[in-house]
């Protein structure tokens, strides 16, 4: 069969006879399992040193542009400059486009004003506008990963993100197992989305939605603040007012410390309170013990992959398969020490 190695240079590299290695390639019988792994360890091995090859002196520019609260968006800006130094020998930089909040247009405007770019990593509102501008930016050479949330219908090169639909489910099953032995039928769930516009938040609600059916609680939905605790705190305080039976909450789009502070304001308790992301605040409130559990995935390990994807799309470094980021359920009592999130 074809390959993109010489079978010469496989044996060389694995140190086995250009006989046996022709076997293996082509699937003939008689060869151990073991054979056959040192084969294949052989080309992974050559793709490694041929990427470091292809990688030796090049520079890239990279530009992650992301509309988000600035609590994630400096959690993520410290886990991409901790990764760029990895992909040596290749030299990468950094450049950041972050803001909080705005209509679509302000990621249109950002995305076409790049210049000198070749690779951009982009958490963005799922907006029609928004694509056309990821296809122009393709169109021109630059390729686009997308990143925690997706948008649809776009030549954008990939996706980094955890299973958001998985996420909610999971958000669902631990609030049931808290609230199964003390909340009455029809006790409130409050979840608080930033905006309506971004598809992981959309696909994380709608997990938990069919997650909870059946359960006898009652979801209340926020959304509009953008995750800014300044907006979020007078949004949940209303829905509190209206729903005195609200005793728990999932936080899918953040300012979870504004929702804290309104379930203080007016002395009410919050049984259960599950988040999203390990940044600074709520670590804080992790250990203070004002959250239950907070569903967390390593930015680092986000950013290596998204860094290396747009590589794969350049031709630099060989293309890995893609797979849902891994989300690990951190507790009070399992919190990471010194982990940027």
């Amino acid at each position: 069969m074809a390959h993109r190695y010489k079978v010469r240079e496989i044996a060389q590299q694995s140190g086995l006879s250009e006989a046996t290695v022709d076997r293996v390639l082509n699937n003939r019988p008689g060869v151990r399992e073991g054979t056959r792994a040192e084969v294949l360890q052989a080309i992974t091995d050559l793709d490694r040193q041929r990427a470091q090859l292809r990688l030796s002196g090049r520079r890239y520019l990279i530009d992650v542009v992301m509309q988000t609260p600035r609590r994630f968006s400096d959690a993520f800006r410290e886990a991409v400059e901790a990764e760029l130094p990895s992909f040596a020998p290749a030299v990468l930089r950094a450049r950041f486009h972050l803001w909080e909040s705005g209509a679509s247009e302000v990621t249109v405007d950002a995305l076409d004003r790049l210049r000198g770019s070749q690779g951009v990593i982009l958490k963005a509102p799922d907006d029609p506008a928004v694509a056309d501008a990821i296809d122009r930016l393709v169109a021109g050479g630059v390729p686009v990963v997308t990143y925690a949330t997706d948008v649809a219908n776009n030549s954008r090169y990939g996706h980094v993100g955890i299973d958001n639909y998985g996420a909610g489910a999971t958000a669902a099953y631990l609030i049931q197992q808290w609230l199964n032995h003390v909340a009455e039928p029809g006790t409130g769930v409050l979840v608080t989305l930033s905006r309506n516009v971004f598809r992981n938040e959309g696909e994380r609600e709608v997990g938990f939605r069919a997650t909870l059916r059946g359960s006898g609680l009652e979801i209340v939905d926020v959304s509009g603040s953008d995750g800014l605790d300044a907006t979020n705190e007078a949004l949940v305080l209303d829905a509190l007012r209206r729903r005195p039976d609200i005793e728990a909450v999932y936080s899918v789009g953040g300012g979870n410390a504004a929702t804290v502070a309104a379930f203080d304001r007016l002395g009410r308790r919050c049984r259960v309170f599950i988040a999203h992301d390990l940044d600074a605040d709520n670590r804080r409130l992790l250990h203070e013990g004002r959250l239950s559990a907070v569903l967390h995935n390593d930015l680092r390990s986000d950013a290596r992959t998204a860094l290396r994807m747009i590589l794969a799309a350049r031709g630099a470094v060989p293309p890995e398969p893609g797979r849902p980021s891994p989300v690990q359920i951190v507790t009070p009592f399992n919190l990471p020490s010194g982990v940027s999130s």
